[in-house]
């Protein structure tokens, strides 16, 4: 304690001297009366929720407890957390009412709105009811927790209201690797500002907070969570007239680098809350706008408008590191390499370009400064350690990511500034990891399962696709060599996937190429595990394939169809697949399925599948093991777009919007319907890309100021609309109508000098507005500009 006023500078001290509390006073709800918000289920009140900003979040349960959870630190992905350090382990209220202590810990409902959250507490025997509101900054490393209180009898209420914080001043996963040594917490109060400061002993963290009233009385209490934290209180007398209400604001701050930066954003947040309320609901408003979606189908419609805010929940700014979106919460609030590029391809489309150009140079720099050569790294937690320097698939995935993100905002300098990166990462990919010069990389891809580190065919595909991409980017670069090798190596590698990859005793595409040996091996092991989980159909299956292995040995390296996986969709995801093996296997893939949507590993299925269950059944300790996610779903509906089949691309929408607001109110987590990750990353590929980009057809090349515009509709759809899909500088609008087999298609946009090419089904068709050309006489192809036209079938 004795060192903690040093850590306060002076000029701190005389500034906190004009610390003050506000007279005027933000209610939180004001702010969100015209707000979209969810309700959660009673069902569902003892599981995860999130409120989250830029710097700091907090994780707690439903019913405003906040338990001790997470796996990847044990028991500690909880609480409030300002990366890469932990502030509080939790915060606890209590009433006293007539010596009755009443702990808010149980909570009638949940509600969840894109920017804030509110618990719901009802005492009817005591005649007071409680809301608890949370707003957490997204320019500080601050938060507020509002308590309003009704007494709702006919008699004054005298009570006791407590308020305790639980710090745990400790680092993230993996801050061995830097140094971060935890240490015990020390707690003073400072009287003359009614404020606690907490200190770790031997590092610069601190957390802070107090009230916008002063306290009646204050004290240290039991810690109630493991770890070397502390409990602090702050107490009020509080008398309530009937009918009336009394609100109390707490503001809680932090900083992994000094006190007073803990004390300056407590400050701010006291003083601004209003302003940043207004920030952070202005932001949100211009999200829900950005690429928005009007369809028949209103569940979809909702599920979509929600995944936008989750894409801004998961972004973390560590301004010594950088920003980025994170993979999930609460177990991988840090970096990822691939969940980056499926979910920035999602996030450019709905116009979130902010998160997707950080996210990359982050990327970028991180994985040039650990591994030099162009290979991606698969994980980092916020502390900058890299836990894993990348898997194969993710190098060539960086090479299509950053073409993508190049054919929307058309910056020569965007992608001049990462084809080093992409150059040498593809060098590497194919001198380091082919060994036997076949053009299929070995090593693991998305697939974690032990052994299953070969010929994988997601690699092959994500490697095909990133040769494809990397040659376009060559030849924007004017570079005519590579231009030529990347394109023949990836004209080589998609007539090879066809060939050698191919099962037509599956119908299915292979899961891997490799020796006799190491599929038995796999064999062996995927029949303990299918024996495990009662699949009889599946011991069935893996026993006949070793038996054929067996009975017909080969020297040399042969496709296997084992697990099932759903990274054997690759081909269709990424168009590789010749249409009649696409169709094939798109129906074997139709097996492998639930109501929720597509199995991580199909041989986990089985005939009770065909129902779903209410709850995933995970195993003790965490695992993957029987799951259905949001990515194996929506690449599943990717690839049905991709061969002309949007009915069945919707269906798997579909199965994954059943998913949405199970558990958590207004997310879907990682493990359908409610395991794992509370939010996800990669969910937005699942949606933007099959309904932007597929269903509404927009394909930009903004470096020629050219939108094209190839839409196919689901059947059911009769009305749809999508707006404001922020194309560079440009802002493109489409209203769709079918009536009576007669379609109509309103296209308007803010840049009148840009051309939009429509391709439509064969007809004839009526267009008004600016056309430059029927492309080819008789055609269904049309190259419009100006800011509005329309065209309608005869």
């Amino acid at each position: 304690m004795s060192n903690m006023i040093d850590k306060i500078s002076f000029l701190t001290i005389i500034f906190l001297s004009n610390f003050v509390i506000s007279q005027n006073e933000v209610r939180i709800k004001d702010h969100l009366k015209e707000s979209t918000h969810i309700n959660g289920k009673e069902s569902y009140l003892n599981s995860p929720f999130v409120t989250s900003g830029r710097r700091t979040y907090m994780v707690g349960y439903q019913d405003g407890s906040f338990p001790e959870i997470g796996w990847h630190i044990n028991g500690e992905m909880g609480g409030i957390w300002n990366h890469p350090i932990k502030l509080f382990d939790g915060v606890s209220a209590e009433i006293i009412i007539e010596q009755d202590s009443l702990e808010l810990n149980n909570a009638a409902l949940f509600t969840n709105y894109p920017y804030a959250s509110l618990h719901s507490f009802n005492f009817a025997q005591k005649q007071i009811e409680i809301e608890r509101w949370q707003f957490v900054s997204d320019t500080t490393q601050s938060l507020a927790i509002q308590f309003i209180l009704k007494n709702t009898g006919s008699e004054s209420r005298n009570l006791k209201f407590n308020f305790s914080a639980y710090s745990d001043l400790r680092p993230t996963w993996l801050g061995e690797r830097t140094n971060m040594v935890d240490s015990p917490d020390h707690a003073v109060y400072h009287g003359d500002h009614d404020y606690w400061i907490i200190n770790d002993s031997i590092n610069p963290w601190s957390a802070v907070f107090k009230a916008d009233r002063k306290s009646d009385y204050h004290q240290n209490v039991p810690k109630k969570y493991r770890g070397m934290g502390t409990g602090t209180l702050l107490g009020y007398d509080l008398s309530i007239e009937p009918g009336e209400t009394e609100m109390i604001t707490f503001f809680l701050a932090g900083s992994y680098t000094s006190v007073s930066n803990s004390l300056k954003d407590l400050n701010h947040i006291k003083d601004n809350l209003k302003s940043e309320i207004t920030y952070k609901k202005e932001k949100y408003k211009q999200i829900a706008q950005n690429s928005k979606l009007t369809i028949p189908d209103k569940n979809i419609q909702q599920t979509f408008e929600w995944l936008k805010y989750n894409c801004e929940w998961l972004v973390q700014t560590v301004p010594e590191i950088g920003t980025g979106i994170t993979a999930g919460i609460p177990d991988y609030p840090w970096w990822f390499g691939v969940d980056s590029e499926y979910a920035l391809r999602g996030y450019m489309a709905v116009g979130q370009t902010e998160a997707v150009d950080k996210t990359i140079k982050l990327l970028d720099s991180v994985s040039m400064a650990i591994n030099s050569n162009g290979r991606i790294i698969h994980e980092m937690s916020t502390n900058g350690a890299v836990f894993n320097n990348g898997n194969i698939n993710e190098t060539p995935q960086f090479a299509s990511l950053i073409w993508e993100i190049y054919k929307w905002n058309g910056n020569h300098s965007f992608i001049n500034k990462y084809f080093p990166t992409i150059k040498k990462g593809l060098n590497w990919l194919m001198n380091e990891n082919d060994v036997n010069k076949n053009l299929f990389p070995d090593g693991f891809g998305m697939m974690e399962i032990h052994g299953l580190d070969s010929e994988m065919i997601d690699v092959a595909s994500y490697t095909q696709k990133g040769f494809e991409d990397a040659s376009l980017i060559a030849k924007v670069l004017n570079q005519d060599a590579l231009t030529e090798d990347y394109k023949r190596i990836s004209e080589s590698l998609k007539r090879k996937i066809n060939s050698d990859f191919w099962s037509e005793e599956f119908q299915s595409f292979a899961d891997f190429i490799g020796t006799d040996s190491q599929a038995l091996s796999l064999i062996d092991d995927a029949i303990v595990r299918a024996d495990t989980l009662n699949k009889p159909w599946s011991v069935s299956e893996l026993k006949k394939t070793k038996a054929y292995i067996q009975n017909n040995p080969s020297a040399e390296s042969r496709p296997f169809v084992l697990h099932h996986n759903w990274v054997v969709n690759a081909p269709m995801e990424m168009k590789i697949a010749d249409s009649s093996k696409a169709i094939k296997a798109l129906k074997t893939a139709e097996i492998y399925t639930n109501p929720f949507g597509v199995f991580v590993t199909g041989i986990d299925r089985d005939k009770s599948s065909d129902t779903g269950n209410e709850s995933f059944k995970g195993s003790k300790s965490f695992s993957y093991t029987g799951a259905v996610m949001t990515l194996p779903t929506g690449v599943q509906a990717i690839a049905e777009n991709n061969y002309g089949r949007p009915d069945e691309a919707l269906n798997y929408l579909k199965k994954m919007t059943r998913s949405f607001s199970h558990a958590f109110p207004g997310s879907m987590y990682e493990v359908s319907p409610d395991y794992g990750m509370i939010t996800q990353a990669w969910t937005i590929y699942s949606y933007a890309i099959p309904i932007i980009q597929q269903f509404f057809g927009i394909d930009p090349m903004a470096s020629e100021k050219l939108v094209t515009i190839k839409p196919q509709m689901p059947g059911e759809w009769e009305n749809a609309s999508l707006e404001n899909v922020k194309i560079a500088q440009n802002s493109l609008s489409i209203h769709y109508s079918k009536l009576n087999d007669k379609v109509s298609f309103k296209i308007s946009q803010l840049q009148p000098e840009w051309k939009v090419r429509i391709i439509l089904p064969e007809g004839n068709y009526q267009v008004s507005g600016e056309i430059l050309a029927q492309e080819d006489k008789g055609s269904s192809s049309f190259l419009l500009t100006g800011n509005e036209a329309e065209i309608i079938s005869n």
